[in-house]
């Protein structure tokens, strides 16, 4: 278990994935600003680690207010909610746990008697919940992935949805974790992934720290590698997945699923359901962060660019259903047509 982020009594830990591979330190957020800026700066990443993270810095916020009453209570954590919420706009797991975390404290809230103090235990207890609740979705779908790998050979996947991007084990990389527990002998291609580098720095360090064999490719070379027959499946995560089976991932993820479907290579994405929005019917509603060009003009303080270039940084594209072989859920595994898939599982959880 690599320790993404934890709760102590002092605030939110957080191993600082921006100074990953090099240097493995850790960042102490004593305060909801504090996490909403550790989300901002992508000190904490991936879909299902940010839901998290947005449900402790709720509880820590409540834990820390100064708020005397239930009303005053009630109103810093709107203005909490309001505050972790404007971090990121893609990963529609952040709004999840937000608005889970506003309906405990309303069901607390209604209970008779209620006093401040129980409120504010139980977001805390709620929060830990989640994370716990995120650790078991992954093992879960890293079971129900392993039988889709190749028993052996190369498996390619693009950025970071390991345990680094959930509270622990993975989605894409607990599917892999799953099938090498299970005897597979897989090869990992790790795709650089623009514009920062989470498949060259975090994947790879990921994979390496549990002894998984893994190549680095630069985002370009995908292509030849499966005209070479060295990649047998692709798995990816996902930030947000529409009602129709669109997929948000990583910017590059569009193209390796183009690629795939041209070579006739199974494309898998592996997301918890609070990955899954079915209020956003399709991939063209699905709001895409651009993030600061320097991202693309600077490397290690260093402009690589001219001055005044036009610079495009989209943190995320979308990938159409159509290319993608099947979504690995923890409520199981998902195949087209996906909006009656999805609705499916809907009423079989209900």
């Amino acid at each position: 278990m690599i320790p993404t982020l934890e709760w102590t009594n002092e605030g939110v830990r957080f191993l600082d994935q921006t100074r990953l591979p090099l240097e493995e330190t850790y960042v102490l957020a004593k305060s909801y600003e504090e996490v909403a800026d550790v989300i901002t700066t992508m000190v904490v990443r991936g879909a299902p680690a940010i839901g998290v993270t947005a449900a402790m810095g709720v509880a820590l916020g409540a834990k820390n207010s100064s708020a005397e009453t239930v009303a005053d209570l009630a109103r810093e954590v709107k203005k909490i909610s309001a505050v972790l919420a404007a971090t990121r706009p893609t990963a529609v797991n952040l709004f999840w746990a937000i608005t889970r975390m506003g309906e405990r404290f309303e069901a607390l809230k209604s209970r008779r008697g209620a006093s401040v103090d129980e409120i504010r235990s139980g977001l805390v207890a709620e929060a830990l919940k989640m994370y716990d609740e995120d650790i078991a979705a992954c093992r879960t779908m890293g079971d129900f992935g392993a039988s889709l790998m190749p028993r052996e050979g190369g498996v390619l996947t693009h950025c970071n949805a390991g345990a680094l991007a959930t509270c622990g084990y993975g989605t894409a990389l607990g599917v892999i974790r799953s099938a090498v527990s299970a005897g597979h002998k897989l090869h990992v291609y790790a795709d650089e992934t623009r514009p920062f580098l989470q498949g060259a720095r975090l994947t790879a360090w990921e994979l390496m720290h549990d002894g998984i064999p893994t190549t680095v490719l630069c985002d370009n070379m995908a292509a030849s590698r499966m005209r070479a027959g060295k990649i047998k499946a692709v798995v990816v995560g996902a930030d947000r997945i529409a009602a129709n089976g669109d997929v948000a991932n990583k910017i590059g993820t569009y193209g390796v699923a183009v690629l795939a479907k041209e070579h006739e290579v199974p494309f898998y994405v592996a997301a918890p359901w609070s990955t899954i929005d079915l209020e956003t019917a399709t991939g063209d509603e699905i709001p895409i962060e651009e993030r600061s060009p320097v991202e693309v003009t600077h490397h290690g303080g260093k402009q690589l660019t001219p001055h005044g270039v036009g610079i495009e940084n989209p943190a995320f594209d979308v990938t159409p259903a159509k290319y993608v072989t099947a979504i690995i859920t923890e409520r199981g595994v998902l195949r087209a047509p996906y909006y009656e898939a999805l609705q499916g599982m809907v009423l079989a959880g209900s």
